[in-house]
């Protein structure tokens, strides 16, 4: 007995699929060759489990972690998903204008072998140990890599993957390589301040947080011993981990989303600067929404976008950083809005304009499929439209706002309730003569 995924499809004797009598009996214009069409469509049929697939059916296995961006999101943010100085991997090889980091890639792999120790291991184990996982390395990818033989796909991870192990250590030593065209040109690598970096998984994390500059020395230690399967799931890892999903609500229910600055503004809502250093995380209490700090650069936008195009395609991964994005979305609607943020330093924008951190906002979520139930913003979305509903906090703030918004509308408010207060007196002093005297005339 086959199983239904290698059994072939029946082409002769299916319960008179192929019968002229059968078909016969349906009109057909007179230039469709019922018969022919369906042999056509037989042969592509039992011919499907040899297709070059451009995404195979086992992309949504766990094993499968390595992605091309869905063209919705490129057609969004297609400069920030496209390398504009090397790449790592099949998918933008032998693009010519990264040709140039390729030859440095030769040169480092080079340098990083003639370093090596005698004792150490040289060019054939590299290879060795790549070729023995050719067929795992091929499966954690979601397109069939048939532009690649095997020779080929096992030279470039061997070449590429060498040439990030280089790159990282010398940044180790980063003054010591000034001289060195990949650290000496800010347009490939941005001068910071500088420190020791530990072994691979250290090292990773200790650049990607050079180059974003998010975290603390401190802080970062904390995940050094995470894991990924591979950079990108590595240095998400930081940001996602410790962040929980709420527990399961009723799939009836629903939770909408909330409004922008300010509409919560308008409903009395106070946005506040969080001390927290991750900035995922977000907390709502007692009319106070506290947003941890961020900069928005060139080089952590790139970051950003490449974590929402992860987390959208590989099934093993949370989503915070999608719900991050629709959060900041909501709250961005306008340029105003993203002015606000940077007043309050919740935002450190260093785009060139409110308008360009308001496209990137809107950019960042637009297309990705979103929805609160579930998410770990879940009661943050909850807690602040119940607050934005509640009538009375809708009121007082617009009281607040209209009367105590500037020291003059202040002033105003101040003397309409002392003239107020003072009529009201001088009513009760009226009464209080007017109904005297009498009363002493009747005692």
């Amino acid at each position: 007995m086959t199983s239904p995924s290698t059994s072939s499809f029946p082409s002769d004797n299916n319960g008179g699929r192929d019968d002229p009598d059968v078909v016969s009996q349906i009109a057909l214009p007179d230039d469709v060759n019922i018969t022919q069409l369906m042999s056509s469509m037989v042969e592509r049929l039992e011919s499907v489990d040899k297709t070059d697939w451009l995404l195979r059916p086992s992309a949504g296995r766990e094993s499968c972690c390595i992605f091309k961006v869905p063209q919705l999101l490129v057609e969004v943010n297609s400069k920030h998903y496209h390398p504009h100085i090397v790449s790592i991997g099949p998918y933008h090889r032998g693009c010519q204008h990264l040709e140039m980091m390729q030859q440095h890639k030769w040169r480092y792999l080079r340098d990083l072998l003639v370093r090596t120790p005698s004792t150490g291991p040289k060019l054939a184990d590299y290879l060795q140990v790549v070729a023995l996982d050719e067929e795992k390395i091929r499966e954690c990818y979601s397109e069939t890599l048939t532009c690649l033989s095997k020779i080929e796909l096992v030279e470039m991870m061997v070449l590429d993957g060498l040439f990030i192990i280089e790159v990282f250590s010398r940044f180790e030593y980063f003054e010591e390589n000034l001289d060195d065209t990949i650290f000496s040109s800010e347009w490939i690598l941005p001068h910071k301040d500088t420190y020791p970096c530990p072994p691979l998984g250290k090292a990773a994390l200790k650049f990607f947080n050079y180059v974003v500059q998010q975290r603390s020395d401190k802080v970062l230690e904390r995940y050094f011993y995470v894991g990924g399967v591979h950079l990108l799931d590595l240095f998400h890892s930081i940001f996602t981990t410790g962040i929980r999903d709420p527990p399961r609500e009723n799939p009836s229910q629903s939770v909408e989303l909330i409004g922008t600055v300010k509409k919560l503004h308008q409903a009395g809502i106070k946005l506040k600067k969080s001390k927290a250093t991750n900035f995922l995380c977000i907390r709502f209490c007692n009319g106070v929404l506290e947003i941890p700090h961020i900069i928005v650069d060139d080089y952590s936008i790139h970051v950003l976008l490449n974590f929402v195009a992860f987390e959208q395609c590989y099934i093993d991964c949370d989503k915070h950083i999608i719900t991050y994005a629709a959060f900041m979305n909501c709250l961005i609607c306008r340029p105003a809005d993203a002015t606000y943020l940077s007043e309050k330093n919740i935002i450190e924008n260093y785009l060139g304009s409110d308008e360009e951190l308001t496209q990137f906002f809107n950019n960042m979520s637009k297309d990705v499929g979103f929805g609160v139930i579930g998410s770990y913003l879940q009661q943050v979305f909850k807690d602040v439209n119940e607050h934005c509903d509640n009538v009375w906090n809708v009121r007082w703030a617009g009281f607040m706002l209209k009367y105590f918004r500037s020291p003059w509308s202040f002033m105003s408010a101040s003397a309409v309730l002392k003239a107020l207060l003072l009529t009201v007196i001088q009513t009760v002093l009226s009464i209080f003569q007017f109904n005297g005297p009498q009363e002493r005339r009747g005692g």
